[in-house]
């Protein structure tokens, strides 16, 4: 049933997909047996919508919702339902405790990147002006920071794709790394369809052969971890064959002759021997992207959630420098986003470095604007906190965040070295949990407080595509759930800032829009009603009668001086490579049927018929070295951990390769085993890399 029906529900909605960042047109139906979803013809999704979309309506009204919230008494008792009034007063009382005695950085905050953009905004503004801390950042740090910061490297902004996706079908050659989007966002493959339709060519590069590898032109099968020396040595070859670009590389870059120096050491045979991927492969790569009159490279989680993402993303830019594709049309880098609002999720605070608008927290300029908008004094904001791993690395320490809030993310789950990061949360003096069901993370919890879904709140999202969408609200909530707003409203009132904070979405948009002007995200030209009309707007927008920005760079780049930075970047192994003890590579990833963390889809029936548990893929000929059969139980260990599992067999993948998806809790969790190694400048850790070992468990 539709809950909590009143007359406020509406018959038709239209509104957009709880899930990716292709953000799916959609519409809500409601009839006299519950709500059915109807596929829009958004320009996004073209009427396509995958099994998650179709099944979204599920949770709505499913029986583990939470509608009330819950308190433990004590460490080791049980939670028990306690009205709104007390959660908020333990919720409070903790918050001064933690600050009294340690001061104010003991109180953390950490936010997702499905939240609304509303909500991101508020949780940020939260943190500086009613808690006064540092710490706080977000589980989009885990997803695309890498990418954001090599794109502001050499680009100077950062916007996930510097075009719309209607563009896709209009190149020639595109370059797919490390992404199967064939599963992880099913209706954006119409796009890549038109493309090869049209007599384009698709390079996907993966370790394992994948749908999307089996749609493409050429699949390069590469060594986990060795990116770079790929993206190097595609370039070296292009240098060779003379396919640069020379003209565009003169007139709108800067700092390539460091790069050719540096390329000059990948040839063919060297980077064969380091990525696995054949000469004879490697040539006709380059030449399918340097003879090609437009091209595109797109990078996603493969070669960015590694210790060196930021070095492996700024490797594929150069490649499209060289080429000169970028800057042109139906040309460019791209990162394809992955968390629903992850590209408006790190654009408006809730990152532990930045102010809203893309803004940094260290700039006295930017804090100043910010304080005005905030009408606080600038001296009350703080300065960077630490990143997402290395706050949760400390908690429950002397000097660490002593009282965490946590909304919209399953951290047990999600976070690499997660039985550590199991302990870390348990040994919290506090933490509070907001989420719409009881999710691994809310379990430790001390207080859990029960927030709307997406069918029942107003908002906008930010898609991969830089386009900003209105998420509408279809129905009421149930009684005694409240949304993320009105509980930052509610915690700010009763630390006496309660002025500060509205639990409106549309009145926070509209000081969104003033704390975004003149920043590198600028939507001050926004509105809820141009979002309507116009089937969403593309940032930058600085004006209300500015047409927005669906193509970027193509009359220069967003660097003081016009141009494109190259960066010089050499090939570094893994942060931990296969040995004796721990013979094979593992790396990790997402099933078509389920999402992030499994705490939404592992609810779906059908959903979890498909998935229901954690498994292990590997070679069946590295499978018969080990004695293990299809379906067999196995531990898979790594230095941090073991996770038991059941055994999958397929030629699809390396021998030398292990995959296991991410979004399963106890003991097939993928993130016990994942290493915590972290990128220097993005501080994204490496999820996609580390030794492992695997062997039958007698034990099941």
């Amino acid at each position: 049933m539709w809950p909590n029906s009143t007359s406020q529900t509406v018959d038709t909605c239209d509104t957009h997909c709880p899930y990716c960042a292709l953000q799916c047109g959609m519409s809500l139906v409601a009839n006299g047996e519950g709500v059915t979803v109807q596929a829009r013809n958004f320009p996004t999704n073209r009427g396509g919508l995958c099994q998650k979309g179709w099944t979204a309506t599920e949770l709505l009204a499913h029986p583990e919702r939470l509608t009330t919230p819950l308190l433990r008494d004590r460490k080791g008792a049980l939670l028990r339902p306690v009205t709104w009034d007390e959660a908020l007063d333990r919720i409070v009382a903790a918050i001064r405790s933690a600050q009294q005695h340690y001061g104010p950085d003991a109180v953390g905050v950490f936010g997702g990147g499905g939240l609304t953009n509303e909500k991101a905004y508020s949780l940020g503004k939260f943190a500086r002006v009613a808690l006064r801390t540092s710490q706080i950042d977000y589980n989009g740090r885990f997803c695309m920071s890498s990418a954001a910061a090599a794109s502001i490297k050499a680009f100077g902004i950062d916007r996930g794709l510097p075009f719309p996706l209607a563009d896709i079908p209009h190149a020639e050659t595109i370059l797919l790394v490390g992404s199967n989007v064939a599963e992880t966002m099913p209706p954006i493959m119409q796009y890549f369809q038109e493309q090869k339709k049209n007599g384009g060519s698709l390079i996907v590069v993966d370790p394992r052969w994948t749908p999307t590898a089996a749609a493409a032109t050429m699949h390069l099968q590469i060594t986990p971890g060795t990116d770079v020396a790929l993206a190097n040595g595609l370039l070296y070859i292009a240098m060779k064959q003379g396919l640069l670009d020379e003209p565009f590389i003169a007139s709108r870059t800067s700092g390539f002759d460091r790069v050719r120096r540096t390329v000059s050491g990948y040839w063919p045979d060297r980077v064969e021997r380091i990525t696995g991927i054949s000469e004879k492969q490697l040539y006709a790569a380059a030449r399918l992207l340097g003879n090609a009159s437009t091209a595109m490279i797109l990078t996603a989680r493969g070669p960015e959630q590694q210790s060196k993402g930021v070095d492996t993303v700024l490797a594929f830019i150069n490649l499209a420098l060289g080429l000169g594709k970028a800057g042109k049309p139906y040309c460019g880098y791209g990162c394809l986003t992955g968390q629903g609002n992850g590209q408006g999720g790190r654009e408006h605070g809730q990152k532990a470095d930045q102010l809203p608008g893309y803004r940094k927290i260290d700039n006295p300029d930017h804090r100043s604007y910010i304080a005005s908008v905030w009408r606080v004094p600038e001296e009350i904001i703080p300065g960077p906190g630490c990143s997402a791993y290395e706050m949760l690395d400390r908690l429950g320490t002397e000097d660490g965040v002593r009282a965490l809030l946590v909304f919209g993310s399953n951290l047990a789950v999600s976070v690499p070295r997660a039985g550590h990061i199991e302990e870390r949360l348990q040994a919290l003096d506090f933490l509070c949990v907001s989420d719409f069901f009881l999710s691994e993370t809310a379990e430790l919890a001390d207080v859990v407080l029960p927030s709307t879904q997406w069918a029942e709140e107003e908002g906008t999202m930010t898609n991969l595509e830089g386009r900003v969408l209105r998420r509408r609200r279809a129905m009421d909530a149930p009684e005694g759930v409240r949304s993320d707003l009105e509980t930052i409203h509610a915690i700010a009132e009763r630390l006496g800032a309660g002025e500060y904070f509205s639990s409106e979405p549309r009145e926070v948009f509209a000081e969104l829009r003033r704390a975004t002007a003149g920043g590198a995200a600028d939507y001050y030209g926004i509105t809820y009603e141009r979002i309507e009309r116009e089937n969403g707007v593309f940032w930058p927008c600085p004006a209300e009668d500015h047409p927005g920005t669906p193509r970027m760079f193509l009359d220069s780049f967003a660097a003081p001086d016009g141009r494109a930075r190259f960066h010089s970047v050499e090939y570094r192994s893994a942060a931990e490579e296969p040995d004796e003890e721990f013979p094979l590579y593992l790396t990790t990833g997402r099933v078509m049927q389920q999402y992030q963390s499994g705490t939404q889809t592992r609810r779906v029936r059908q959903l979890n018929e498909s998935v229901p548990q954690a498994f292990v893929e590997m070679h069946p000929s590295m499978a018969l070295s080990y004695g293990i059969a299809n379906g067999d139980p196995v531990r898979v260990i790594t230095r941090r951990g073991a996770a038991s599992v059941r055994a999958q067999l397929t030629p699809a993948i390396r021998m030398d390769t292990l995959f296991m998806p991410f979004h399963f809790a106890g003991r097939g969790r993928a993130n016990l085993l994942t290493n915590p190694a972290l990128d220097p400048t993005s501080r994204m850790p490496e999820f996609k890399i580390c030794a492992a070992r695997i062997e039958r468990d007698a034990g099941c």
